[in-house]
């Protein structure tokens, strides 16, 4: 059995319903039944450069399993060895890694869990071919993690977008209008395709089908003509244009390592407005997504990721990220984690699925 006497904790990347319950479930069995010292490094690894971090009690996980966000704060700005710093000729960017290795091994860590999505994975796996002791577990609202069927989050977001769709498509009817929903997901579709079948949309345009904004009017028109005065269009942030691009609201550069997207809501209504003789609204969930408390299944499957996460430091295994394969935890090597994006196939069962039910999806 490794060393179990002090173990860290940090939260990478956006933030989303299920942390505080990993939190919880990884600090618990460490210090119950290892006796260990639990470090809860704060502002992910902003903290780790920076070295802010704190002892975590018992009193300090009790309680927080139905917690929205992170108890240890979070941030997507601080991957170590691409750090924005201020100077006096701007922003640069820097390879800090040092600083967090250096703090790694000052505080005496046995090993560092980090929960994040496809970010936090990939600085994971530098670390882990650097030589330390890190562990990783999945979270993302977007569900862009291939490694495991579900990661955590996404459910919680789910349960959200789909009871906007509910409402939307009631005030749509009243006033015969064309609602466009606007959900996140970055280059995957999962969050638009899977609450759009779920709430009934009539369009759903995801990343990975390219949309025909011509055939996406045909499609309201003869709606129209079938006496359905009203649409409900559900977009993922990600999707875009046949033979045209994505909205960016931020380019990466500077403080923001990634692109931001946003803005394909808008950019939809002003398209069906040049074709379609109709009332057209606009609503972007944003970070609606991300707040609130855990679903039952999120805070189910992150407390089972966080029990193997301290499973795993006890086997020795590092370089491993806790995943779901069927109904069982297991892990695979980072390195797998982080090859390939997990995004929806557009002959998939279940993009076939929404099409039979009448749903259009831009092609």
């Amino acid at each position: 059995m490794k060393s179990l006497k002090r173990i860290g904790i940090l939260t990478g990347g956006g933030d989303c319903p299920g942390l505080n319950a990993v939190i919880r479930s990884i600090a618990k069995p460490a210090m119950t039944h290892f006796g260990s010292t639990v470090i809860g490094i704060q502002d992910g690894f902003e903290g780790l450069v920076e070295g802010k971090m704190r002892e975590l009690t018992p009193r300090d996980v009790g309680g927080i399993v139905n917690l929205g966000g992170t108890i240890l704060g979070t941030s997507n700005k601080g991957d170590p060895f691409h750090f924005p710093v201020e100077t006096p000729q701007g922003i640069e960017v820097l390879d800090y890694s040092e600083h967090a290795i250096r703090n790694y091994r000052d505080w005496q860590l046995d090993a560092l869990i980090a929960i994040g999505g496809d970010g936090t994975m990939h600085i994971v796996d530098k670390f882990t071919d650097i030589g330390l002791n890190f562990i990783g577990v999945p979270k993302t609202i977007d569900n862009d993690l291939s490694a495991t069927d579900v990661t955590f989050g996404f459910d919680s977001a789910l349960t959200v977008a789909t009871e906007a769709i509910d409402r939307l498509h009631t005030t749509g009817s009243a006033h015969h209008r064309v609602m466009v929903v606007e959900v996140m997901g970055r280059y995957a579709g999962w969050i638009a395709l899977e609450s759009g079948i779920a709430g009934g949309a009539d369009v759903i345009l995801i990343p990975e089908i390219p949309y025909d904004i011509e055939k996406v009017c045909s499609a309201i028109v003869a709606r129209g003509r079938r006496g359905k005065r009203f649409s409900v269009i559900v977009v993922a942030e990600g999707a875009l244009p046949k033979g045209g691009d994505r909205v960016v609201r931020e380019p990466a550069g500077g403080k923001s390592v990634v692109e931001r997207l946003g803005g394909v809501g808008d950019q939809i209504s002003r398209e069906l407005g040049g074709f379609l003789e109709m009332d057209i609204r606009v609503t972007v969930l944003g970070h609606l997504q991300r707040g609130g408390s855990p679903s039952t299944f999120d805070r189910c499957l992150g407390s089972r990721f966080g029990v193997k996460a301290v499973e795993l430091i006890e086997m020795g295994a590092f370089g491993q990220m806790a995943c779901l394969k069927g109904r069982h935890i297991t892990s695979v090597p980072i390195e797998d984690a982080v090859r390939s994006l997990n995004l929806i196939d557009p002959a998939g069962e279940m993009v076939r699925h929404a099409e039979a039910l009448g749903i259009m999806l831009g092609r």
